[in-house]
């Protein structure tokens, strides 16, 4: 007799099918949101990168900006996201991740608005590290929201899909500029960067409900019941396994505390290696243009290397995330470190236009696609009740490194350094993010 599939598959009763199906409806709003906050969060944060060679010629601007200065104003920003992210982290674990991203929509399309307006180099800095707060906090609450919504399996998938927002903005910034900003200016950029306030931020407030799991870490049990109900997200028995190398806890304590408590050493390394990403990031982001420039390129050439490049970790941060999903995500993070690494490397070598944008797409991936990865990894890897702060740890002590980015740009842009040089400067982080990456003890499955 043949084996028909109702008898090697039962199908979901009534009650399940709805629930099912309500999980689905939750998890696309809360990516959908949560992709659309990051990215305007890439765009706010890399537009600077389309602007910075405008300030550079023009003093009629803002004010003399040297390449040192330059550098200086592209980290005033994500000194900015390191203390929001810093701060949101732990905060975010204790009075829940909606309030603290719909917080982060305000402030940041707020700041947006605000520094449209500035005409000095000292008050367009004071108002990039203004609007870097609210950044921070959305990034740095982003994961943990999202891993706890996604169905297993496909966590990694769903983060990435996120955070891929981030190099979204940041292409859609090159975009936009070499589109507009011969007519609309630097200030008109910046408008565009604040309009989260009336779009996004309505639709959050609406549609986008408090995590279930971490309702549960803080014991807060009916409230969970009832948001379970309403988004059929099933109620988590256990949030998340201990370290390897502290199986046998039980209890782990909220926020910085069972951060620093129970997962110090692979906290430190994660920590090392996002800042170590992000220093590839945001150097690449704000000077990849103007060492285009240098190379021969007419400006919308230049640009066009900023668009590939985070075309590139969008669509490798993705196909990677199914891998990270599939198997582990630490291996898949590594590699791509190494890959990012020899894709550098390879731009010192000279080659005709259209593999040289082939290889920027690769850099992409080995860069911003790897840091979005490693957020991915970070999500899953803690407890609900310090999550928040882990990703946080990972998005703003990564900041230091986001920080370095511009400065380390500006000082090798500006110190004379021959391209090959600054080329062998940032394929050496990428092999010192494979290292460190490596060195981070796997947790246990679930």
């Amino acid at each position: 007799m043949p084996v028909t599939r109702s008898s090697t598959v039962p199908m979901p009763t009534a009650p399940e099918a709805e629930r099912e199906a309500k999980h689905l409806r939750t998890v696309i709003w809360i990516v959908a949101l949560a992709l659309f906050g990051l990215i305007f969060d890439g765009y706010d944060l890399v537009v600077y990168g389309a602007v910075v060679s405008t300030f550079l010629r023009d003093p009629s601007q803002i004010g003399t900006v040297t390449p040192v200065t330059a550098g200086q104003l592209g980290s005033y920003a994500l000194f900015g996201v390191l203390v929001g992210a810093l701060l949101a982290g732990t905060v975010a674990d204790y009075i829940g991740r909606r309030k603290v991203m719909l917080f982060a929509y305000a402030w940041f399309s707020v700041g947006m608005a605000i520094t449209a307006a500035m005409t000095t180099v000292a008050s367009f800095g004071a108002m990039r590290f203004f609007t870097g707060l609210g950044v921070g906090a959305l990034v740095a609450t982003t994961g943990a929201i999202v891993s706890e919504f996604a169905p297993k399996g496909k966590k990694n998938l769903c983060v990435a899909i996120v955070y891929s927002g981030v190099p979204l903005g940041s292409l859609l910034a090159a975009l936009v500029a070499i589109l507009l900003l011969g007519h609309i200016g630097w200030r008109g950029l910046f408008w565009i960067g604040a309009l989260p306030l009336v779009t996004l931020l309505p639709l959050a407030y609406f549609k986008m409900p408090e995590s279930v799991a971490w309702l549960v870490s803080r014991d807060r049990l009916d409230e969970a019941r009832e948001i379970a109900a309403r988004t059929g997200v099933q109620i988590p028995q256990a949030t998340h396994s201990a370290p390897a190398t502290s199986a046998s806890v039980a209890h782990i304590r909220a926020g910085w505390l069972g951060l620093f408590s129970y997962y110090a050493l692979p906290t430190l390394l994660l920590g090392l290696a996002s800042a170590t990403g992000l220093t590839l990031v945001y150097a690449l982001n704000t000077w990849l243009p103007e060492l285009m420039l240098r190379a021969g390129f007419n400006a919308k050439g230049s640009l066009s290397f900023l668009v590939v490049l985070n075309a590139g970790a969008v669509i490798g941060a993705l196909l990677a995330s199914k891998v990270a999903d599939r198997f582990n995500p630490k291996p898949v993070v590594a590699v791509c470190f190494a890959i990012g690494a020899l894709s550098i490397y390879l731009l010192t070598l000279g080659a005709n236009i259209g593999v040289l944008l082939a290889i920027v797409a690769i850099v992409g991936l080995g860069t911003s696609g790897t840091q979005t990865l490693l957020y991915g990894f970070v999500a899953t890897y803690y407890r609900a009740n310090c999550r928040g702060a882990g990703v946080a740890w990972c998005a703003g002590f990564g900041r230091l490194g986001g920080v370095a980015g511009p400065m380390l740009g500006g000082y090798l842009a500006g110190g004379g350094f021959p391209l090959e040089t600054i080329f062998y400067v940032l394929a050496s982080l990428g092999v010192l993010g494979t290292v460190l990456t490596i060195l981070v003890a796997r947790p246990e499955s679930e």
